[in-house]
């Protein structure tokens, strides 16, 4: 029995030619590509073109398909221009698959790099939380990320690999919302970014540099004299104890994560969101040294949970105790406000909090302290 001649393979969603076997006067069926039947993955082969005597015939049909040119009986029109041989033949076809193989790339990056910022969100979110997703978050996880997406609205029309830095800071500085909505928009754009280094969806990653609004400290209702007695009642609940550092030490609840804790010289360093807010040294408050040690013993670093996990213990921990709900970002505001009580000097106050000296330039560049003139500062700070 004689072998079947092999033709030029067809590449994806190009369609089919499919022999029926032997005894047909047209033992090839031409099939245009194959649909998605359902949401599971599965494919069906869509009804015949029509039916030909001969592949190459077959292949002009799909040519024309393609083309949008095909009309019914065009089969027979074709079969009569057939004046190559079959090596010739093979060849020609071989050069048209290849320039349809490299258009169809041409026109999957060219839909690629015209993704806007709501399409690779969604693509990100399925990759994140779909059914495939790697690990299974948390539905309160969704939510926090739908209102990030939500709030960033100015950018979800925008093709995502135009967008630069100032596109993305431009969003975040126009938030009206607190501290904790922005830090998970941040945290949403960096994520973005990552899947689509990926998947190759940006150029470069505009999000490293993302930073706080300068004036993102102005809303907060710090802890009183009262509620801090409460706390240090408790210090020895794993929460609390670290509530009080972060009253008696005035980071950002997302500094602590990459904190560098000297138990030597007993200061931190760290910082993140702006500029001056980056790499600043803070003496550690003698108060909240045994908290600091305990908390290194017993978790190896100074923070060593999430920040939504963290916050979900603090309003736990706040509502036992009796105390109105606070954010993380409201002990922040505790230390400016025990600052100002026991009379920190204002500089002082801004350089430990990292806040910009804006037009002041001599303390901005020029006003350098030492650690132990700033430990002197902050011991005023009376428990």
């Amino acid at each position: 029995m004689p072998k079947r001649k092999k033709y030029p393979r067809l590449p994806n969603s190009y369609g089919s030619i499919r022999y029926l076997g032997a005894g047909r006067r047209n033992p090839y069926a031409v099939h245009p590509p194959a649909k998605l039947a359902d949401d599971l993955g599965d494919y069906e082969r869509p009804k015949a073109i029509c039916y030909v005597d001969d592949w190459y015939v077959g292949f002009a049909v799909l040519n024309a398909y393609h083309a949008g040119t095909y009309q019914a009986g065009d089969e027979l029109k074709f079969k009569q221009y057939k004046p190559l041989d079959d090596r010739e033949l093979n060849d020609f076809c071989t050069r048209i698959l290849s320039d349809y193989v490299a258009h169809s790339h041409t026109e999957n990056v060219r839909a690629e790099k015209e993704k806007s910022f709501a399409q690779v969100y969604e693509l990100w979110y399925e990759w994140k939380y779909g059914q495939n997703a790697k690990k299974k978050l948390s539905k309160q996880s969704q939510d926090s990320t739908r209102a990030a997406f939500k709030n960033c609205s100015s950018l979800h029309d925008k093709i995502f690999r135009d967008l630069r830095h100032k596109d993305l800071q431009d969003c975040i500085d126009a938030c009206p919302l607190k501290s904790a909505s922005i830090e998970n928009m941040i945290s949403l754009i960096k994520q973005m970014y990552k899947y689509a280094a990926l998947y190759e969806l940006a150029d470069q990653n505009y999000s490293t540099a993302l930073s706080f609004p300068e004036n993102d400290d102005e809303h907060g209702t710090p802890f009183y004299d009262n509620d801090l007695k409460i706390l240090w009642k408790h210090k020895d609940d794993p929460t609390v104890e670290f509530i009080l550092i972060m009253c008696y030490s005035g980071f950002r609840i997302s500094a602590y994560k990459k904190m560098e804790v000297n138990t030597t010289d007993w200061y931190f360093k760290g910082g993140v969101k702006t500029a001056a807010g980056k790499d600043r040294t803070v003496p550690i408050h003698t108060s909240i040294r045994p908290l600091v040690q305990k908390r290194l013993k017993r978790d190896g670093s100074i923070f060593s949970i999430s920040t939504r996990k963290f916050r979900e213990n603090m309003y736990n921990s706040l509502d036992l105790l009796k105390i109105q709900k606070h954010t993380p970002h409201d002990c922040r505001h505790t230390f400016s406000r025990l600052c100002e009580k026991y009379g920190v000097t204002e500089n002082d106050r801004k350089r430990m909090m990292g806040h910009s000296f804006g037009a002041d330039i001599t303390n901005g560049i020029y006003g350098h302290r030492t650690l132990e003139e700033l430990r002197e500062e902050i011991e005023k700070i009376k428990v």
